[in-house]
């Protein structure tokens, strides 16, 4: 197998095209992709350039309020699951220094009488800014319909009926969160804008960050930009998938540097969308990810559980 060395690039639209052949080899290309490196460039998603540009709007006259305001909106208690979270407070798996980031989370919109009302956190409204949770929901939505479409690819790559995650995943709890990385004021020397590190979800949807930062390690342990293209969305493999789909489909290993000295003072909005099943599914791997050549390698755990265990390791919890 070759060392991945650019991001592969799909297009969803071939999933959805209605050709069987074409559908066919998306399935292909991008189960490949996730077998390889655990991200891919995806075109034809659903968000348009104008909710694209409302939405970076609306999150950069969020982040501007000032630090009081924003500190109205941090909930104690909940994990960060809701609202803001304030700068440095988050950290990678096995490290104390806290990226240097703040970001907002918004979560699940349920339908009335929802078993999973109750559950879930409120959303927080800003008072500030009319437009923003609008926007933030309609965003919501359109990535977690590319998601859906995406895993329902996935679901066919190793094996299992299409539609085996649309029970598990249309009222998960999942998270969009735009993320501020202020401007570096002095060169830091440990912390960094985001720390190495694997997702906890499902699958990550990236709408595509302003400026270079993120990279993704491959197989040899080097180092690669993953530059989403305007119209493409970065989507990788969560460490959930992984557990479920014993390794087959690979978590990759991330981050997001800081840029050169000359660009320290330069910000940078990012905006990701984390696909979560609901609290109950089990993360067993399944079986037909498992032989004698692939023995089991995670034990049997539920996603909630799991994402417990990771938020606290984090240090949102």
């Amino acid at each position: 197998m070759s060392t991945i060395h650019k991001i592969p690039e799909v297009d969803l639209l071939d999933f959805i095209s209605g050709n069987p052949e074409r559908k066919r080899q998306f399935v292909q290309e991008i189960g490949t992709a996730y077998e390889e490196i655990g991200f891919v460039a995806l075109k034809g998603h659903f968000l348009d350039d104008n909710l694209v540009t409302a939405l970076y709007r609306d999150i950069e006259l969020f982040f501007n309020l000032p630090t009081k305001t924003k500190l109205n909106y941090e909930i104690p208690g909940i994990g960060g699951q809701r609202g803001y979270t304030s700068f440095g407070k988050e950290h990678a798996k096995g490290r104390t220094e806290g990226d240097l980031k703040e970001f907002w989370h918004f979560g699940q919109y349920l339908e009335k009488g929802s078993k999973y009302a109750g559950v879930y956190p409120e959303n927080i409204e800003v008072k500030e800014l009319p437009s923003f949770n609008r926007v933030g929901e309609k965003a919501f939505k359109m990535l977690e319909q590319t998601g859906l479409y995406v895993l329902r690819a996935l679901a066919l790559f190793i094996g299992l009926d299409e539609f085996y995650f649309d029970n598990y995943v249309l009222e998960g709890n999942s998270i969009l969160r735009p993320i501020y990385y202020p401007p570096i004021l002095e060169e830091p020397k440990n912390a960094v804008r985001a720390a190495a590190h694997t997702d906890i979800n499902l699958i990550t949807l990236l709408m595509g960050a302003q400026g270079r930062g993120l990279q993704v390690q491959n197989r040899e342990g080097e180092w690669i930009e993953a530059i989403a293209e305007k119209d493409e969305l970065m989507i990788n493999v969560g460490d959930m998938l992984s557990r479920l789909t014993n390794n087959k489909l690979k978590s990759t290993v991330h981050r997001v540097v800081n840029p050169p000295k000359e660009l320290l003072h330069t910000p940078r909005y990012s905006i990701p969308f984390f696909m979560h099943p609901v609290s109950n599914m089990n993360l067993d791997c399944i079986e037909n990810c498992i032989d004698d050549n692939n023995p089991k390698l995670f034990d049997d755990i539920t996603a909630g559980d799991y994402l417990d265990e990771r938020l606290r390791e984090i240090g949102l919890t």
